[in-house]
């Protein structure tokens, strides 16, 4: 394991993929990206009359802070070879996937809130749907 790639959102569930990922980087010596899948997409904002440059700019001051505080995190921890990234996409799971792939990550850790029956059926897993795309290992991290 060389390279880790670790889902984040804010949430509860991807905080603790982002402490099991610096774990992890750091017992493996492993270099570690952080990536955050934005949605909607700056396109999907510009022909929209509901949007307005404040909202876009508070999403992104959240996003950035989300980054912020899982590469101090990593700092923190010891680990230098750490990377923040952003991605556009509609289907979250196929951004993770095509950017861990496109940057030969070999591995991809990820939250999930762990739903289950008719909730799971209808709202759909993004960790499942990593999972079952990933060209390398996924750990879940619940």
């Amino acid at each position: 394991m060389k390279h880790i790639l670790c889902a984040t959102d804010g949430s509860h569930s991807a905080m603790k993929a982002v402490d099991f990922a610096v774990e992890l980087a750091k017992s493996v010596n492993a270099r570690l990206t952080f990536i955050h899948v934005v949605r909607p997409t700056s396109e999907d904002i510009s022909h929209s009359y509901f949007w307005d440059s404040s909202i876009l700019d508070a999403a992104d001051a959240q996003i950035k802070q989300e980054l912020r505080d899982a590469m101090v995190k990593a700092t923190s921890q010891g680990l230098d070879d750490v990377f923040c990234i952003t991605a556009a996409g509609h289907d979250i799971a196929k951004a993770i996937v095509d950017y861990a792939e496109k940057h030969e990550h070999d591995h991809v850790v990820t939250g999930s809130v762990g739903r289950s029956g008719i909730a799971r059926v209808l709202l759909g897993s993004i960790a499942q749907h990593i999972v079952q795309r990933s060209h390398c290992p996924v750990t879940v991290v619940r």
